[in-house]
């Protein structure tokens, strides 16, 4: 569906209840007529909680020594990943922060042996990284990598996520170029409703996921930690009418927006949904989304990866997040996808 920026901020700022019905019909008719009714399954591995960065929303960030800090082994992370196998999904995410510790031949050992033990895709989520080491892991066998670019204004961008080095800001637009040209199913997003973040900023995130030719895009509200300056601030903040609010409903507004304007890509419903929305991932799946990430950290780890509080799946066994997805799915008579899912959008990129 063609929008300019000003459809979008008037889909966003709306708050009547019988155009966000419309809004969510709309999106979930583009979802089945684009991706079809299945819901993929990505098996979630939170590998590591360690991280060298300074990131300001993130209960992660190398300066909150309240964390308890821990990184998964090799065999830890393979029995991980033969779940994920068992449970038939088709893809393993590893996620971390940026750990050091996690280097370009110890990660690239590991999705060799995922692909030679287990038939899962691997995906990707390890933050800011070289070109040579992002080649080295597709080499290895990765095939997605997520990266949010998380706004788009760089003033806001700068005072949430500092540079490792002042003088060289990130640059992670281009590094979602480099991510493409290597081949990988590339994915981004935003959060939403990040202090200092306007209707406006919004707007343009929304418009350049689609320049952007994403071929994953996935979206979340901001939730936050009271261990982070940016969790603090926004305790602080006054009431603004330019400010996004950090609200499920906003959230689903972007979903669905993304889904209308970049129609057969894959879409999350997130975890952050269901933290600040009792089913809000079934929702999520109602509003645009198709793919849901079932979480297979072990259990003893869970909530030690705090990237915000009160995390939902963070006190269950992966069994029961298992059982909790396939009984979500089974309530919306929505099937679970077979094999690993790639996004239609990446299947039809003539520059694959």
């Amino acid at each position: 569906m063609m929008m300019d920026k000003t459809d979008i901020l008037d889909w966003l700022r709306t708050t009547d209840a019988d155009r966000l019905d419309a809004l969510w019909r709309d999106a979930d008719r583009v979802r089945g007529e684009q991706i079809g009714q299945d819901v993929f399954l990505r098996g979630l591995i939170e590998v590591s909680n360690y991280c060298s960065r300074a990131c300001g929303y993130c209960g992660l960030r190398a300066a909150n020594t309240a964390v308890r800090r821990y990184r998964m082994t090799e065999d830890e992370i393979l029995t991980a990943a033969r779940l994920a196998q068992e449970y038939a999904y088709g893809t393993v995410v590893l996620q971390a922060g940026e750990d050091p510790y996690l280097t370009r031949d110890r990660v690239a050992g590991w999705i060799r042996r995922i692909k030679r033990e287990t038939n899962q895709a691997v995906t990707l989520s390890l933050g800011e990284q070289s070109r040579d080491t992002y080649a080295a892991w597709r080499d290895a066998g990765a095939a997605r990598f997520l990266l949010r670019f998380e706004t788009s204004n760089p003033t806001l961008f700068a005072h949430i996520h500092p540079p490792r080095n002042a003088e060289t800001p990130a640059d992670r637009l281009a590094m979602l170029g480099e991510l493409r040209q290597l081949g990988y199913e590339v994915g981004s997003g935003v959060m939403i409703g990040i202090p200092g973040q306007t209707w406006d900023d919004l707007a343009n995130d929304i418009a350049l996921f689609s320049h952007l030719d994403l071929h994953m895009i996935g979206v979340g509200p901001f939730v936050a930690h009271d261990d982070t300056p940016l969790g603090q601030e926004a305790a602080r903040a006054p009431a603004s009418a330019s400010q996004v609010p950090a609200t499920f409903e906003v959230a689903c507004k972007v979903i669905a927006l993304a889904r209308l304007t970049c129609p057969d890509v894959n879409i999350p419903s997130t975890t952050a949904l269901a933290t600040i929305q009792e089913g809000g991932r079934v929702i999520g799946l109602q509003r645009g989304a198709n793919i849901i990430m079932p979480n297979l950290t072990p259990a003893a780890y869970r909530a030690m990866y705090s990237i915000y509080p009160e995390k939902a799946s963070s006190t269950e066994t992966p069994s029961e997040t298992d059982a909790i997805a396939r009984a979500q799915l089974a309530s919306l008579d929505r099937p679970i996808g077979v094999g690993a899912g790639a996004s239609l959008h990446y299947q039809n990129d003539p520059n694959v």
